[in-house]
């Protein structure tokens, strides 16, 4: 670990039958000795608290602990994450732990921040048991007060679904046909809010037995799941599992990318960390092709330029038995005299030369709205396509921006927009009067606004907006759409914008134009010569899911109308992120080329790399990565 320059290790992760092989008998014995040696070697612990997996007795004392699948089926121990995570048993039994454990280690001089059990919701998100009917319950109470208010906003007038006593209430089990999508919205909102009472339910015994420390968990990027704008409340710094799969590397580089911007955004911009990355390949997928040379070195620079003050991986050595025994470790199987240890040693000890970057951040000029909530809902069966998906349409929108090298922060529906000057909707299905009410301030102030399909289409409680959709934002758009018409199976249209023909699938709206202007037209079928993309002033509304080029060409509209600017004008495949902070400015440049890239500069630079001095012009290798500091000491 010297060698490699690691100067922090998470421990514990899965270690609770190892603490506690029998139910109040506990053994630290193992733990002092490794915390201890970390410490004399300057090395720090993130100390888990290692409830992601209850030992085999807990099941077998307490099988009402074990989880219930949506069929009714009841997941048994031999792999991890099998518990309810409403169950008494296992909250008292991980209370009990982390209780042992902070008590013990609050001051040991290697703890640097804990760990609080492992990426909530990866494997059981969910769970459809007795136990947790009852919770569902006690929370509905909470939310409704009365059954007439649940009875309301989930419109159980349909289909005779009226309930008249709280105990008629089951979690979404299997059923005829669609379940209650309001019933379903609810259902997500409990699921996400169980799994975080787990984490305030350690954090609370952590912050009391070992106050001042640092307390996160690992997020997952976008995971459906957990509602990370909640989440991220209740953690000191947000942390990341990031696992882009190698085979096709551009796409993973944009989704590692917004990925770095989310973690960045949900805490208003402070540096984050990544907890874990492989050095090289994965067990999990179906062919787990390997990291090409130079690959996870240029992942973990372009998560250190997007705010990231913390590069971690999974896992140190490579395990020789176990489920995960193909997954990559810093230490290989064949040991230290491989291409993934001298990866690894590389970029440890280039790390260790950046410490005037830790603390800086990233600014961006453009924001993404993006909720969970409306995803769950948007998401759900019985829509006119379901084929129109959140995350695709957020990375459809997000590569022509990241391919420019302009920046993107991620915002909540209700969050602080004035600090932006182009706002993008990739789809908001679901919104409030609250969000809707924030937007139209924005545009207000001289913002640009754009509006994707399907959005503004229901309320928080899943009931239709009526009135011509998108009703919260008709006025403002300057357009109504009477109908929704998704695309039959392969049906490709086509549109005229901007004097050129471009190709549109998946979705064409009907618009009819109340004082906005047509951008665009359609050109051919039923819907020729309607609009396809509209503005009203300041805000647009895009009515159709155009293809690359055209959604070139119109984020260069949108980009020039709000005089959005990219950090730096580099060669196709360089990207280009700025962290400023206390008067410095450093640039990182990263080559996703497989050939030299020259990238003209302004002013004089350092190379923190190379501690090399740079003027004009610098050419970055295959792969490879420049980190610039500002000679000047201005942006």
């Amino acid at each position: 670990m010297r060698e490699a320059s690691v100067n922090l290790v998470t421990v514990g992760v899965f270690s609770w039958a190892r603490l506690e092989p029998e139910p109040g008998r506990y053994e630290f014995g193992w733990l002092d000795r490794v915390l201890d040696l970390l410490a004399d070697n300057g090395i720090f612990a993130d100390l888990a608290t290692a409830t992601a997996s209850p030992p085999p007795w807990l099941a077998r004392r307490n099988p009402d602990s074990l989880p219930v699948d949506r069929e009714g089926v009841r997941l048994w121990p031999g792999a991890r994450q099998h518990y309810c995570p409403s169950n008494k048993s296992y909250r008292a039994a991980a209370t009990a732990l982390v209780e042992q454990l902070a008590t013990r280690y609050c001051d040991h001089r290697a703890l640097a921040m804990w760990h609080v059990n492992n990426e909530y919701g990866c494997h059981v998100a969910a769970c459809y048991c007795d136990r947790s009917a009852e919770h569902f319950r006690a929370w509905l109470r909470s939310r409704y007060a009365s059954l007439a208010a649940l009875n309301e906003a989930w419109g159980t007038a349909f289909w005779s679904q009226q309930y008249g006593d709280w105990d008629e209430i089951v979690p979404p089990r299997p059923a005829p046909t669609w379940r209650n999508p309001s019933q379903e919205l609810d259902w997500h909102r409990f699921c996400s809010d169980v799994l975080l009472e787990l984490f305030v339910m350690e954090r609370e015994l952590l912050e009391r037995l070992s106050s001042g420390v640092p307390i996160t968990t690992n997020f997952m990027r976008f995971f459906k799941p957990c509602d990370y704008w909640k989440w991220a409340e209740h953690v000191d710094f947000t942390a990341d599992d990031l696992y882009p799969d190698p085979s096709d590397a551009a796409t993973g580089a944009r989704e590692r990318a917004s990925a770095a911007d989310l973690m960045r955004s949900l805490k208003g911009g402070a540096p984050w960390a990544v907890m874990e990355q492989a050095p090289n390949a994965v067990n999990w997928r179906q062919r787990n092709v390997p990291k090409h040379p130079g690959l996870m070195r240029l992942g973990s620079y372009q998560s250190l330029a997007r705010g990231a003050d913390g590069i971690m991986f999974f896992q140190w050595r490579a395990s020789k038995a176990g489920a995960e025994k193909f997954h990559s470790g810093m230490v290989p199987h064949t040991g230290t005299a491989t291409r993934t240890w001298r990866e690894v040693v590389e970029l440890g000890t280039e790390l260790a030369r950046l410490d005037a970057v830790v603390g800086t951040r990233v600014s961006a000029d453009v924001a993404f709205v993006f909720d969970w909530e409306s995803r769950w809902a948007l998401e759900l069966p019985s829509k006119p396509s379901h084929d129109v998906t959140l995350m695709d349409q957020v990375a459809h929108w997000y590569r022509p921006l990241w391919e420019r090298n302009v920046m993107v922060d991620f915002v909540h529906p209700e969050g602080d927009l004035s600090s932006y000057r182009l706002v993008i909707v990739p789809n908001l299905y679901l919104v409030t009067d609250a969000a809707a009410a924030n937007v139209a301030r924005f545009v207000s102030g001289g913002g640009v606004f754009v509006l994707s399909f399907f959005s503004g289409i229901v309320d928080e409680r899943e009931h239709v907006r009526l009135g011509g959709y998108p009703a919260p934002f008709r006025e403002l758009l300057g357009i109504v759409v009477p109908e929704l018409w998704p695309h039959g199976d392969d049906e490709l249209r086509h549109v005229r914008l901007g004097g050129e023909r471009y190709a549109c699938e998946l979705w064409s709206d009907w618009i009819e134009l109340e004082g906005a202007e047509a951008v665009a037209t359609f050109e051919d079928g039923w819907l020729s010569g309607r609009p396809a993309v509209t503005r009203n002033g300041s805000a647009w509304y895009v009515g159709t899911r155009l293809d690359s080029a055209g959604m070139d060409e119109l984020v260069g509209k949108l980009l020039a109308q709000s005089g959005v600017a990219p950090t730096l004008a580099a060669p196709a495949g360089v990207e280009a992120v700025r962290r400023d902070g206390d008067g410095r400015s450093f640039l990182f440049l990263l080559n996703h080329g497989a050939q030299e890239a020259t990238v003209d500069i302004d002013g004089d630079y350092r190379d923190l790399l190379t501690d090399g001095e740079r003027a004009s012009q610098l050419t970055i290798e295959p792969f490879g990565v420049a980190v610039l500091e500002a000679m000047l000491r201005v942006r």
